[in-house]
């Protein structure tokens, strides 16, 4: 259904459709219209109104697909049924490609998750609409097993090797090439094939509502109520859980989707280790679903404002690439993953600001150096072993660089505040320049003789500069010993 953000446009509706609209309300409530107001539905050709007159106010729609629009009606219809938060139809004439439904006021979850939010983090009252949201989203993917008529799907009946087929290219020549990102187009097929075998392996017995997503979900009286689910079918239950917590602009930190994604599990009664076995998949297609539609609305059409919506995409790639697998081998598609993440040109569309995120790490150069293989590389190494250490003397042997004792001991010594001057001058130029280029990934790394003094110490001051300075988010840690880390 079509009611996504509700912002007053000046251009003159289709005559054909008010004409149209006006004569169903007449014909529905027995007057005509005082006020008819477009509205504007993002992405859609679909048409939307608000029709009032002093007793009620309800959304008209003409949709110029009859396929979609038999979906919607006949969906709507299932879901009030089963007494699911969708909005009542009121009317149809389907011949004309018009109907009315129920309005569900002006308020998305994306529009309340704006007007909340502060910071980075989610607000109580915020995580709470997402948990209500998502506790409802079992009971719309259990349709399948009850029975639901799917002979109404469009455009197709389920998530097949075809659907999966349209979306890998549709991210390929609508955002790979239009953003000029370049591949190896023969061993880039034959990735899709075996991303698309592995994908199938999923259980698929679920209603697939494909669009779940924040603008989709509006709020009224604190209540989530659905909308937009006329792409659905048959499908995977983790496609809509990766549509909800990978919403681009909604920039969910990982700990929130981490605590969200266990909140559905939980609810769902899902086994966690079988439906994570396929989760990240159908995150990457999800977002590549996306970045598609992004290249063609804003790339090809020319229809820049959704080009405001790449940077986030980028740093959701970015993160995956760092913290989880596809599933399958797929190295051409990661080659294409990785440069997505490495692009300056990428991240500077709108004024979006992503934040940048330094991981310190402290280590013993005994058990080797840490490794950023999944991001783009980026960052430094320090040898903290030409300097006065700590552990050579008894009193301090089985502290660490965050016990006081030891602090003050490389706090007195000259050749440790030149050694950290110089840190600090090497790594304010790199944090400058990320933060001017939109990146999110900043990988810096202390080691010693053990990773317990002279790196930790130093590590921690970083950090705190970083902060301090910067505004930035650390992530601190200390590999030799986890116990001591911190964020």
């Amino acid at each position: 259904m079509p009611l996504k953000k509700t912002v007053k446009i000046t251009a003159a509706p289709d005559a054909r459709h008010e004409t149209s609209l006006k004569a169903l309300y007449k014909k529905t409530f027995g007057r005509e219209p005082e006020t008819l107001e477009p509205l504007r539905a993002d992405g859609s050709a679909r048409k939307l109104f608000r029709l009032k007159d002093g007793a009620r106010s309800v959304v008209g729609v003409f949709g110029p697909d009859k396929a979609e629009n038999a979906a919607f009606l006949a969906f709507s219809r299932r879901f009030r049924a089963e007494k699911l938060p969708v909005p009542e139809i009121y009317a149809a004439d389907e011949p004309q490609g018009v109907y009315m439904e129920e309005d569900l006021g002006s308020t998305t979850l994306f529009e309340y998750l704006n007007a909340e939010r502060k910071g980075a983090d989610l607000p109580p009252q915020v995580l709470a609409a997402y948990k209500k949201t998502l506790d409802w989203l079992p009971r719309f993917q259990a349709q399948v097993k009850k029975g639901m008529d799917l002979s109404a799907c469009y455009p197709r009946a389920a998530f097949d090797r075809q659907s999966i087929m349209w979306d890998l290219n549709y991210f390929k020549y609508y955002f790979l090439k239009l953003a000029k990102i370049p591949f190896n187009e023969a061993k880039l097929e034959d990735d899709f094939a075996r991303f698309a075998d592995f994908l199938l392996q999923a259980p698929a017995d679920y209603f697939l509502y494909r669009d779940f997503q924040s603008r989709n979900v509006m709020l009224r009286g604190g209540e989530p109520w659905f909308i937009d689910y006329q792409g659905g079918r048959r499908g995977a239950a983790q496609y809509d859980l990766a549509s909800l917590l990978y919403d681009a602009k909604a920039d969910l930190q990982p700990e929130t989707r981490a605590a969200l994604r266990r909140h559905y599990i939980d609810a769902a009664g899902h086994d966690q280790k079988a439906f994570m076995r396929h989760y990240h998949a159908f995150v990457y297609i999800r977002i590549m679903q996306a970045m598609g539609a992004y290249g063609l609305r804003g790339f090809y059409e020319q229809k820049t404002h959704f080009l405001n919506s790449v940077p986030y995409a980028v740093k959701n790639i970015e993160w995956l690439l760092r913290n989880a697998e596809t599933g399958v081998e797929v190295p051409e598609l990661t080659q294409c993953f990785k440069r997505i993440a490495a692009s300056s040109y990428l991240r500077q569309f709108g004024k979006t600001r992503l934040g940048l995120t330094v991981r310190i790490t402290s280590f013993s150069f005994k058990n080797g150096l840490p490794l950023d293989d999944k991001g783009h590389g980026g960052g430094f190494v320090f040898d903290c072993r030409a300097l006065p250490n700590p552990g050579r003397y008894e009193q301090y042997a089985q502290l660490t660089g965050r016990d006081k004792p030891v602090i003050d001991f490389l706090n007195k010594e000259p050749e440790v505040a030149k050694f950290l001057e110089n840190v600090f001058a090497l790594t304010d130029m790199s944090v400058e320049n990320y933060l001017s280029r939109n990146f999110t990934s900043l990988m810096v790394n202390f080691g010693c003789t053990g990773g317990r003094h002279r790196s930790m110490y130093c590590a921690e001051a970083l950090a705190a500069r970083v902060k301090a300075k910067y505004g930035a988010r650390v992530e601190l840690a200390h590999r030799e010993f986890p116990d001591g880390a911190s964020k």
